[in-house]
């Protein structure tokens, strides 16, 4: 398990596209439609991993049946809600964190890729727990971007039962990960950019 990308999800593209690019000083590039999940997104590369902004696409029909990253019942200012680790081997991974959903194909341009997706749009530990993706064949979203030259310090994710999270992660090993007690999940990324170290939450 390694990871792969950041989600901020937003009530518009627009809206989460502003918020990010206000708070990191950088312009977003690429991304398109998920029609399979009636999304669209915007993506930044942080040189190994890369930033997603992701919202409901109003001009998609919908997928009948909820939506991945619990869009369907997204509310509020845009945030950093969701982290996405890749893996080997889907199915073995979906073994010990059943609850983190079933595979869906997915496919965008020259990008084939599988995602476990919960059947009720919610990942494990409230959310807290990764998306797990399975990339096929060698393109990845990280060599299709420009090199923003912004890259990921610290990922810092809070939740009640942080102990447990962290055993059920105890696949992945990234020193920027790191997992803390707290009063309810909340996710922090500290990201050091051309104009010094930024925040999303």
């Amino acid at each position: 398990m390694r990871l792969d990308h950041l989600a901020v999800t937003a009530g518009t593209l627009d809206d989460g596209v502003a918020a990010v690019e206000a708070a990191l000083g950088m312009t977003l590039a690429g991304g398109g439609q998920h029609l399979a999940m009636g999304t669209h997104n915007r993506l930044l590369g942080l040189g190994d991993v890369y930033l997603e902004v992701i919202a409901v696409d109003p001009s998609l029909p919908g997928p009948g049946r909820p939506r991945w990253f619990d869009l369907d019942r997204f509310q509020g200012a845009p945030r950093l809600s969701n982290w996405v680790v890749a893996c080997n081997d889907l199915a073995a991974a979906l073994e010990g964190e059943p609850a983190a959903g079933v595979p869906m194909n997915f496919a965008r341009g020259d990008l084939r890729w599988q995602m476990a997706v919960p059947d009720d749009g919610v990942l494990p530990f409230d959310d807290a727990y990764p998306a797990l993706i399975q990339w096929a064949g060698m393109a990845h979203p990280t060599q299709m971007l420009p090199d923003s030259n912004a890259r990921l310090v610290r990922l810092e994710i809070a939740h009640p039962e942080a102990s447990a999270l962290r055993k059920a992660l105890a696949g992945l090993v990234d020193p920027r990960v790191v997992i803390v007690p707290g009063s309810a999940k909340a996710m922090r990324a500290e990201i050091s950019t051309p104009h010094g170290l930024r925040v999303l939450q």
